[in-house]
């Protein structure tokens, strides 16, 4: 709808998964080394953990794909079954026989035989149990039994859990403590910082064909970031809908007050360490270029300010006659030298 406008060759923040799109930060690209080590060379269990929106699922889908060899890659979305649906799905996966769909036996025999086919040809298979918090008590035996099977002395089938903090927490527990045991490596995405927000943004703009510097203001950015709290997903969400209420008002760039219009439409806040200001968003219109308050206070709290040489010039010159006028050149100064290097890192991205 609005590719047009900012003269974009496609939507730069949809949801969908499009390769062309994906941004590994450094995080991203530490946990997509580790799993693929963990993929490459067939741990039994490898955690992958994250809040929702982090990336889990692109990261997954990106190590599968860099594997040096063919890897058969079986991917489980709702692990919420019971033990007959589960052994359903498995069978239906590997694509195996009618009688492994109705006899957990004849899964577990086709299943084996399966893997020492493709152990035989040097390839890999990974079972991913994505939304890993929400597996029920009576499939963690199944799955146990999974990694158990055993040809030549190792192991055929690699088991990948993906999932949200709470899947951390499971583990804990006593009924999950034999699964544990075999965890052989552990991956975490923590949220973007603020730095790699703005790579983020940067980089999925550049790949639709836009200019980052000329869509977004540094300050939009930063309040984006804040609102977003680092994870992609709602990071995704607040641009791609920022981008709409520039076209709708005509504006060719998204400016801080079009995102705070946004977050207060889809409900958001700002991370905690904001919230506790108290200090309530002006209602301020979109085509406005003043920042409000709460802005003013989230961009100067993100940034930190250029601390000055003091000098005996200096020291002469900062005689403060009046202090609110002294504050407003420090703020207006300090606002303008950093306002390079925060879009300024698309540059590296070329």
């Amino acid at each position: 709808m609005y590719e047009e406008h900012f003269g974009l060759s496609a939507r730069p923040f949809d949801l969908t998964s499009d390769p062309r799109f994906w941004v590994f930060t450094t995080v991203h690209q530490e946990a997509l080394s580790n799993l693929q080590y963990g993929i490459a060379s067939a741990k039994v269990v490898t955690l992958l953990v994250g809040e929702a929106g982090t990336g889990k699922t692109t990261i997954l889908r990106a190590a599968i794909d860099k594997q040096p060899i063919h890897t058969h890659a079986v991917h489980l979305e709702n692990p919420a079954l019971t033990r007959a649906e589960f052994v359903q799905m498995i069978a239906a996966k590997f694509a195996l026989s009618d009688h492994a769909r109705k006899s957990k036996t004849d899964l577990l025999l086709e299943l084996e035989e399966t893997l020492r086919e493709r152990a035989a040809a040097k390839q890999l298979t990974v079972l991913v149990i994505d939304e890993a918090q929400s597996v029920p008590y009576d499939l963690l035996e199944e799955l146990r039994l999974l990694t158990n099977i055993e040809i030549d002395g190792g192991k055929p089938l690699s088991l990948v859990l993906a999932g949200q903090p709470e899947l951390a927490v499971r583990l804990n527990e006593p009924a999950w403590r034999q699964l544990k045991q075999r965890v052989a490596l552990r991956c975490e995405l923590r949220p973007l910082s603020l730095r790699e927000t703005a790579v983020y943004i940067a980089s999925r703009i550049k790949v639709a064909g836009g200019n980052p510097a000329q869509l977004f203001t540094r300050d939009a950015i930063v309040l984006l970031h804040q609102f977003a709290r680092g994870i992609p997903r709602t990071i995704n969400v607040i641009a791609d809908n920022a981008l709409l209420g520039a076209f709708a008002a005509d504006i060719r760039t998204v400016t801080s007050h079009i995102v705070l219009e946004v977050c207060k439409d889809f409900d958001l806040t700002a991370s905690a360490e904001f919230a506790t200001t108290h200090v309530a968003p002006s209602s301020i219109p979109r085509t406005s270029n003043q920042l409000s308050t709460f802005e003013q206070h989230v961009v100067d709290s993100a940034i930190p300010q250029p601390t000055a040489r003091r000098t005996d010039v200096d020291f002469k010159v900062t005689k403060r006659d009046d202090p609110a006028n002294d504050k407003e050149r420090l703020s207006k100064k300090s606002l303008g030298t950093a306002s390079a290097p925060l879009l300024g890192l698309s540059s590296a991205q070329k």
